[in-house]
């Protein structure tokens, strides 16, 4: 009996020793794709983008020009050193964001825009290419940095959006800055909304007037946005912007809207948008370019071209966005006469520019 059971012990041993040999010889698709697709703890990227609109070199003062490139370099570089460092994108699209939030050349925190009212309501979103977790903030008018609060909303809460005053009671809460809503005026934003205002009451038709901008002329998709590859392989992006001038009844845009705004996803891009907010929303936009990625395997440049270019105009929306994939290679397109842009590679190339023509290296 005792030699019985041993045998029949033996003969289980055996089978399942050979089936374990049989499951682990053949080498999957997936296993071929983990090894294709193997991080690259050397390769890193960030872009950055403070807007797009009527941008032309003629309506820019030799001074103004110089004070957007000192500030996109500024933006850019803080950034790029968490990344060469080794630090997260997450880090990095957020430390860089606030830079261009502190600056009154952008509308965004510091440099918002007015609501007819004579507010500033402001909007962020930020998301992890990794764990595809977001958070995102709407009207908000007493937090200095939104993009901060977008961050501990993804992180600290179980949401993905608050809004106004419950919005700010959050992010007291988790002890984020608060100023006096005054931080935020600005002479030239001011200006903005009344010139605005009175073109309003002399033709009401016209769309694009909440658009405008002294800093600009005529249309500006006022926004400053970021994405950003790490040395860990994970992708992140933000946005954040002060909205529309003269914008009535809390009026929310794309910037804070997760796939319109704001897109990350480690199988495809991060991508940041700066447009016509309306058209954003409505063809979301920064998921589009990724799923375009994703499903019909086309590359960045060739997905934002697409969207950017055919799909929003078609709409009758314009705007542009700023985007790095999963190994490294950056889109800045956009359909309006210029998007204040900047990129650095993991070589620390810097590429800045603001006109539609190619971008310069300082």
């Amino acid at each position: 009996m005792k030699k019985l059971l041993f045998l029949a012990a033996a003969v289980v041993a055996l089978y399942s020793c050979q089936q374990k040999t049989t499951t682990a010889t053949p080498v999957t698709s997936a296993a071929k794709d983990s090894v294709s697709t193997a991080i690259d703890t050397t390769n890193f990227g960030i872009v950055i983008h403070g807007g797009a609109g009527t941008i032309l070199k003629e309506n820019m003062s030799a001074e103004m020009e110089a004070a957007y490139k000192a500030k996109l370099e500024e933006a850019i570089k803080t950034g790029y050193e968490i990344l060469k460092n080794g630090g997260t994108s997450l880090d990095a699209v957020q430390k860089t964001i606030n830079v261009m939030e502190d600056s009154p050349l952008f509308n965004s925190a510091k440099g918002a825009v007015f609501t007819a009212e004579g507010k500033n309501e402001l909007d962020a979103s930020i998301m992890d290419g990794k764990t595809l977790n977001a958070g995102a903030v709407a009207g908000v008018t007493t937090v200095k940095n939104p993009i901060n609060l977008a961050r501990a909303v993804m992180e600290k809460s179980e949401h993905v959006m608050l809004s106004g005053k419950g919005a700010e009671e959050f992010a007291k809460l988790n002890g984020l800055e608060i100023v006096d809503p005054s931080y935020f005026y600005t002479e030239k934003r001011m200006e903005a909304l009344k010139k605005v205002q009175e073109r309003e009451k002399a033709n009401k038709k016209d769309d694009k007037i909440a658009f405008y901008d002294p800093y600009i002329k005529e249309a500006k998709f006022g926004t400053v946005g970021c994405a950003a590859l790490d040395k860990h392989g994970n992708l992140a992006a933000g946005t954040s912007t002060g909205g529309m001038t003269n914008k009535k009844w809390n009026r929310i845009g794309d910037s804070p809207i997760i796939g319109a705004g704001t897109y990350a996803n480690n199988k495809t891009c991060a991508v940041s948008s700066t447009g016509w907010g309306e058209y954003f929303i409505r063809g979301v936009v920064a998921y589009d370019i990724s799923a375009m990625m994703e499903y019909k395997g086309v590359s960045l440049q060739e997905a934002a071209h697409e969207v950017i270019q055919k799909k929003i105009p078609a709409m009758g929306g314009d705007g542009g966005i700023i985007a790095i994939d999963h190994q490294g290679n950056v889109a800045m397109e956009f359909d309006t006469a210029g998007m204040y842009r900047a990129t650095m590679n993991k070589d620390g190339k810097l590429t800045i520019g603001i006109y539609k023509e190619n971008e310069q290296q300082p």
